[in-house]
């Protein structure tokens, strides 16, 4: 495989990974909303809008982390799932901590919601996963050469001639 189509391969597979991801925060976050019954049936046109901006906001802060993680992982060969799925966490956690704010005269985060660190740390893990399973698999496929193609054996002498 080329480099430039293994290049597209990531970026499809990036663009898979926020997908999902973003599903899982904004069905997450909105999880108390769905529980309630009372409320009514949801719009699917707010739902779409939602989960567009949830796609968006994913793949806005978690694309240098991820892009780190993916050329890491093509550098060394790395074809784990169990790697894509740590380096996915590390990226939702990143994430996250990156939204939070840090006081340099404690050196600590100040503000930072339980829930919301797991969401963003999961939904991290998922977006891993889905990396993996669509680019992951191959990671350095594109630096081995393909095999040489080799003639097949020569036939018997009492055999016929293939046809023409």
């Amino acid at each position: 495989m080329s480099l430039i189509a293994r290049l597209f391969v990531i970026f499809f597979a990036f663009l898979a990974a926020c997908l999902a991801a973003g599903m899982i925060v904004i069905g997450a976050v909105l999880f108390p909303e769905f529980s309630d019954l009372g409320s009514g049936p949801v719009d699917q046109g707010a739902l779409d809008i939602v989960l567009g901006f949830g796609f968006i906001f994913v793949s806005g802060f978690a694309l240098v982390p991820a892009m780190l993680v993916a050329a890491i992982t093509e550098a060394f060969y790395i074809r784990s799932a169990l790697t894509y799925a740590i380096g996915g966490g590390v990226v939702g956690l990143a994430c996250y901590l990156g939204l939070v704010p840090f006081d340099p005269a404690t050196l600590r985060f100040d503000g930072i919601i339980r829930r919301h660190l797991e969401i963003m740390t999961g939904a991290g893990i998922v977006g891993g996963l889905i990396y993996w399973m669509i680019a992951g698999r191959n990671a350095g496929a594109w630096r081995t050469r393909p095999a040489p193609l080799i003639s097949p054996p020569p036939l018997p002498s009492h055999s016929r001639p293939p046809a023409p």
